[in-house]
């Protein structure tokens, strides 16, 4: 019997439930998937694990080899506190930092700026200056363990502190490993995070990477993202599409710059979103491996098997989690992290229960990292190489994710690039369309949402919540006055004045920043020069 004689003959005198069977991303799905779901030449684009195209997974042994990383975004009030926070996740089996700065600092500005009133060590670490970034990582040997920095706007500023503080450690620039997040193009279109323009924003996240590929060789100087651009409601084919159509831009940015791709490629580094939807999320990540390898081999001829592959860290999604009934976020996270796991991630974040409502608690966070080392040390899903491989289901989807990812990136080459597609509002209007559809089928219970728009209970009393003092802001920015008024005044302004000089010719920017940073200029004062020579963005709110 054939497929199609199945469901005339057998499946269709069923009566299905009286819901929508699709992905959270509305992605419709049949009833059953075959061998006849899938191309002829299914095995060749499927490979094997460690070879092109990298559907299976970018290392040959994969987590039998090596787990991925468990690192779990960590960052609030005083660096102090959030250091504290890192020595307990280290303790706790936490293989790898993630730092997660305040809005001040992520919109470059200084703890004592007007600006940053009411939002210093809110919703992460305040980091000023170099006194702060060295009390973040007290005790902590810059060789020892690899740090991940979600900064944008002003990530430059931001790693040539981490940078001096390893010299100050007497730890080479050489030996460090890391990722800073540097993801311009992303904020534009979806997080709303920035200082200058596109071009010139383009323009410095070039610098890094060129410096980095030179002086920094473990660091990955961008880690392209899609994760926000899920956050602000985009389909998982959006998020996969829009976050390539970033890379592109960067590798052609460098490339311009006269770059050869396969000296800086193999540093560049992904972060993707793991929704609900778990075989919507694992065929994404597989779709990634594979469209990625082909860009960059076909489009522009890297030849080196590092350069093709497309390494990424996920992060459970939290747009997903609920402040109704929170303790379900647990289970939530899990199928995510899950999903993330049999995709090839290779490294995790998980979500802490209580996220929607507050900064993690310890014990929520605690959970959290326990979520990852039970799925690694008693699942036994770490145990077989992509073994979801092969399902006709799993196949037949990402075939689907990587086709229609690919007629978005078309799209956008047709606009001239995603910096044209930018300006013509075309990535965020797609996202918006997209956000508006899903939230109207939660409301009319299309989706559903538990606890939330089905099984509701009366509210229930929060968990114990992460409170962030309200002198924190008072230190903050009692210690940056004390760094400006102590330090080397004429030095700090001649260090300026160098940095200015280099954003206003084609010098690279990152050799004046670390030494502006090391004269104990701020955060605030290096973003201020941004701002007078490349002048400021203003979002053109499209709709």
């Amino acid at each position: 019997m054939t497929r199609r004689e199945w469901l005339e003959k057998r499946y269709r005198t069923e009566k299905e439930r009286d819901v929508r069977f699709s992905t959270v991303s509305d992605m419709e799905v049949g009833p059953l998937y075959t061998a006849e779901d899938i191309p002829p030449d299914a095995g060749e684009r499927l490979g094997l694990p460690g070879e092109f195209p990298y559907t299976r997974g970018v290392y040959p042994s994969m987590y039998r080899g090596r787990l991925w990383t468990m690192r779990q975004f960590a960052g609030f009030a005083t660096p102090e506190d959030t250091n504290a926070r890192f020595h307990f996740l280290l303790k706790q089996g936490q293989t790898g930092l993630s730092t997660a700065f305040d809005m001040p600092t992520l919109m470059g500005y200084d703890a004592d700026h007007p600006r940053a009133l009411g939002e210093v060590g809110r919703e992460g670490v305040a980091v000023s200056s170099l006194a702060d970034m060295r009390a973040l990582f007290a005790s902590i040997r810059l060789d020892r363990v690899t740090t991940s920095m979600t900064v944008n706007c002003s990530a430059s500023a931001l790693l040539a502190m981490y940078l001096a503080v390893a010299e100050e450690q007497g730890v080479p620039w050489t030996q460090i490993g890391g990722t800073i997040q540097n993801d311009m193009l992303k904020e534009f279109i979806a997080q709303k995070e920035w200082i200058c323009p596109p071009e010139p924003s383009l323009r410095i996240v070039v610098d890094m990477i060129e410096f980095c590929a030179r002086a920094v060789p473990r660091w990955h100087p961008v880690s392209i993202s899609g994760y926000h651009i899920r956050e602000a409601g985009s389909t998982a084919v959006q998020e996969l599409a829009f976050t390539l159509a970033d890379g592109i831009a960067y590798v052609e940015a460098a490339v311009k710059r006269g770059l050869r791709v396969d000296d800086f490629a193999p540093r560049l580094s992904f972060f993707f979103n793991l929704h609900n939807d778990f075989l919507e999320e694992v065929a994404k990540l597989r779709a990634a491996r594979r469209l990625w390898a082909t860009i960059m081999r076909e489009r522009f001829g890297a030849k080196d098997p590092r350069s093709l592959r497309l390494r990424t860290h996920a992060q459970t999604a939290g747009c997903a989690l609920t402040a109704q009934q929170p303790l379900n976020n647990v289970v939530r996270v899990t199928v995510q992290a899950l999903a993330g796991i049999l995709g090839g991630v290779q490294s995790l974040h998980t979500n802490s229960l209580d996220e929607t409502l507050a900064l993690p608690s310890e014990p929520a966070v605690m959970v959290a990292l326990r979520t990852q080392q039970i799925l690694a040390e008693e699942s036994g899903v770490a145990n077989v190489i992509d073994p979801l491989g092969g399902s006709w289901a799993i196949e037949a989807l990402t075939d689907r994710i990587e086709r229609e990812a690919r007629e978005y990136i078309e799209r956008i080459d047709g606009f001239g690039g995603m910096v044209k597609a930018i300006e013509a509002g075309y990535p965020q209007r797609e996202i918006a369309d997209a956000a508006y559809a899903y939230q109207q089928q939660i409301d009319r219970g299309e989706k559903t949402v538990i606890g939330v728009n089905r099984y509701q209970v009366p509210e229930e009393r929060p968990p114990d919540l992460l409170r962030v003092p309200l002198e924190v802001e008072q230190r903050q920015a009692d210690r940056v006055r004390r760094v400006k008024r102590e330090r080397d005044a004429a030095a700090a302004r001649a260090a300026l004045q160098r940095v200015r000089a280099a954003a206003e010719s084609d010098e690279n920017l990152m050799p004046p920043l670390v030494a502006a940073v090391k004269a104990m200029c701020t955060v605030g004062e290096i973003a201020d020069v941004y701002r007078q020579v490349f002048g400021q963005y203003r979002d053109p709110a499209w709709l």
